[in-house]
């Protein structure tokens, strides 16, 4: 199926997914406000075991279909022990015969025995973090590799065997004039998948901290331009767009992300990880030393739960559906939102489409139609908010 059909989008609802989360990384890039360190190599072996333990701990589940293991800087813990994860996530669960099992990488740490260890391990998916075959935006995003240290990752993750191969991209920093030559590097690569993100400043990051002293900001018209001359020009390499940010050859859509889109269930392991099941979703502990105390004096990582069930499911089906170029199917929130006169002025603009399914026609103001779902209120008889977060 194509990556932004109907069918897949639905069909992914259904899936089961597992995310780990590696937070450590080398330095901390200056945009980044993920739940990450630096500098804590020491605790590698100790973080594993938590892992390990956190997952044995989990209430037995079916077969996993996909497997997300995200950072931080997955590629800096090491084969051996993202092997073990893998394995012990089988164990506990099963893996179906066809799962994904996918990791996040950073060029500069990939090599051939890194890439081989691993697919002889079970991963068949490797994400690059290139963000950009530019130098000197290279350097403004605090990154380590050079732009042929991609190439060369992406070689050897061929050479190994992978099945798919990703290539992120960031876009929209300040001065960058060369974003053209970066989407063709990245196109010429012959990578499956790309995914391009606009440069974002998040509250608290050295980024942020930097702008607010008086430099330079992302220019919003100017990501705008550059999403849409990427967009033109990927679609006539072959790829699909079926998330706003998101590119793929047919058969290469990324299991695990199509599966949250669909509000499919996911279990989350490590810290400042979230899972999602049977309607209730937890968030565990952020603090790498919380994590690794809490788990290790059999307390457990779990810091918070809210049920989100009800009209709070639906609206959440709905706004993180509107993401995808598949968009939603009907229901009762959809129904609310064209109704209502935000709808109704979004439908007219062009910006909210409404056929057998309801999709966004204009991907740049997504935010603006998630806007709108957030805000709507539920029809006499459903639950308003979703429970408090305990």
């Amino acid at each position: 199926m194509s990556p932004d059909s109907p069918e897949l989008a639905d069909l992914a609802a259904g899936w089961r997914s597992a995310y780990v989360h590696i937070p450590f990384c080398a330095r901390i890039c200056p945009y980044c406000d993920f739940a990450v360190v630096a500098g804590r190599d020491e605790t590698f072996d100790a973080y594993l075991e938590a892992l390990l333990t956190e997952i044995r701990s989990e209430q037995a589940w079916p077969d996993l279909d996909a497997l997300y293991i995200g950072g931080g800087t997955p590629s800096r813990f090491g084969a051996s022990r993202l092997n073990s994860i893998v394995e012990a996530l089988g164990d506990r669960f099963g893996l179906a015969e066809d799962a994904e099992v996918s990791l996040e990488a950073n060029p500069e740490d990939w090599d051939r025995g890194l890439a081989e260890d691993l697919r002889a391990g079970g991963f068949n998916r490797v994400s690059f973090g290139a963000q950009s075959f530019d130098g000197d935006v290279l350097e403004y995003l605090g990154r380590a590799h050079g732009p042929d240290d991609v190439s060369a990752a992406v070689e050897s993750a061929r050479a190994a065997g992978f099945e798919s191969v990703n290539v992120d991209l960031i876009f929209g920093s300040p001065g960058e004039n060369g974003w053209d030559r970066t989407v063709g590097a990245a196109v010429a690569l012959e990578p499956d998948h790309l995914s391009l993100y606009a440069l974002t400043v998040e509250r608290g990051t050295a980024l942020s901290r930097s702008i607010s002293a008086g430099a330079a900001a992302p220019d919003p018209d100017d990501q705008a331009d550059k999403w849409e001359w990427a967009d033109a020009l990927v679609a006539g390499a072959g790829f699909v767009r079926y998330e706003v940010s998101n590119f793929a050859k047919v058969g290469h859509h990324c299991r695990y992300n199509l599966s949250v889109w669909a509000r499919g269930e996911y279990l989350g392991f490590g810290n400042g990880a979230h899972s999602f099941r049977d309607g209730l979703r937890r968030r565990n502990v952020r603090r790498l030393e919380a994590y690794l105390e809490r788990v290790g004096s059999g307390v457990g990582p779990v810091q918070g739960a809210e049920e989100v069930t009800g009209w709070a499911g639906e609206v959440e089906r709905v706004m993180i559906g509107l993401r995808r170029t598949a968009g939603v199917a009907d229901g009762p929130a959809v129904q609310r939102l064209l109704q209502s006169d935000e709808g109704k002025r979004l439908v007219e603009a062009g910006v909210l489409v409404q056929g057998e399914r309801l999709v966004v026609g204009r991907p740049l103001l997504t935010d603006m139609a998630v806007r709108a779902v957030i805000d709507l209120q539920p029809p006499e008889g459903w639950l308003s908010v979703s429970t408090p977060e305990r």
